[in-house]
């Protein structure tokens, strides 16, 4: 049966839009090899409106993920390689006169597609990297005065390595709230490795991928996401995670428990449910809490992913 004419809260809705889900996961999973859980939390993200950060170092198959599931879900990509020396021109756009009708001309930039892969984000200078800011969070930019829709559905997929690196400029807060999610993919198992390399090249297999998905039917599961139900109970358990994080010198913003429970209910809709229970929360929790989060001083070393995970475990579920 079609998943069309179905309502889009409808049990049966969700049902089959999850067996499409699972298909597209199966695929993905085929070209990116053991990293299930990464891959399903990116999906994830994505179905629940929200960018993600991919941090890592070069060569983990950050690109080639992106490029897999932009291609799976039927979605238009455009991949922008961030410099020092980018402009905020080079991706927004810029106008241009036009001497027949005597008037300045708007020039779309390469921001203008449905899936946009930043491409080590953080080699560009602050103000590059703040020109996507009004992007990630409205989905339009304001040019000359005037305002301009981008594609939708709109995703900014980013990766970034590791601030050690040579050339780096550290993402400020501001725009590292905007991701929902911050991800790693890192090292392959032994085994999952020697696929790797007994494997055909990653660039032709993508190329021959064909979409499972088309872009109206990732909107639809995206509106289908936010009529998840979520019970007083759970939203209790959110915010008691919530508070727990601003037991720390910076804990979770508004903004991040808003993105905190649309992941979670994305996850419920990919799990086939229409209503999160607090598990959802603990899926997603550290790819939400691990990039917002700045400790005291006497946790030590413990790196932020460390104590989003001990921020879970210490909260009891209701």
């Amino acid at each position: 049966m079609s998943i069309e004419g179905l309502k889009k809260i409808d049990r049966e809705y969700v049902s089959l839009s999850a067996k499409k889900i699972e298909t597209l996961l199966d695929q993905i999973n085929d070209v990116i090899v053991d990293k299930k859980q990464t891959i399903k939390l990116c999906v994830t993200c994505l179905f629940a409106g929200g960018h993600f950060l991919l941090e890592d170092r070069p060569g983990m198959g950050k690109t080639s993920l992106v490029k897999t599931i932009s291609r799976l879900m039927g979605l238009s990509e455009q991949r922008i390689q961030f410099t020092n020396d980018l402009l905020p021109a080079d991706i927004l756009g810029t106008s241009i006169f036009n001497k027949n009708s005597q008037s300045f001309q708007f020039h779309k930039g390469p921001l203008f597609s449905n899936f946009i892969l930043a491409d080590e984000l953080n080699r560009a200078t602050p103000k590059t990297q703040s020109a996507c800011l009004q992007a990630m969070e409205e989905h339009r930019v304001t040019m000359d005065g005037q305002l301009y829709d981008l594609p939708q559905p709109f995703f900014l997929i980013a990766t970034q390595n590791p601030q050690e690196n040579i050339g780096t400029f550290p993402l400020p807060e501001s725009q590292l709230d905007r991701f929902l999610m911050k991800l790693e993919l890192g090292f392959p198992s032994r085994e999952a490795e020697k696929k790797i390399l007994k494997g055909r090249d990653r660039n032709e297999w993508i190329q021959e991928l064909t979409s499972i998905l088309t872009p109206e039917e990732v909107l639809e599961i995206m509106d289908s996401v936010t009529n998840v139900t979520v019970a007083d109970s759970a939203l209790d358990y959110l915010q008691d995670i919530v508070e727990k994080s601003r037991t720390l010198s910076w804990g979770l913003s508004p903004r991040a428990a808003r993105d905190f429970n649309k992941a979670a209910k994305a996850y419920a809709f990919i799990e086939g449910r229409t209503f999160v229970i607090p598990e959802d929360y603990q899926a997603v929790g550290v790819a939400v809490m691990n990039h917002r989060l700045r400790s005291h001083e006497d946790f030590g070393e413990k790196n932020s992913s460390q104590l989003a995970q001990e921020i879970i475990q210490a909260v009891p579920i209701p």
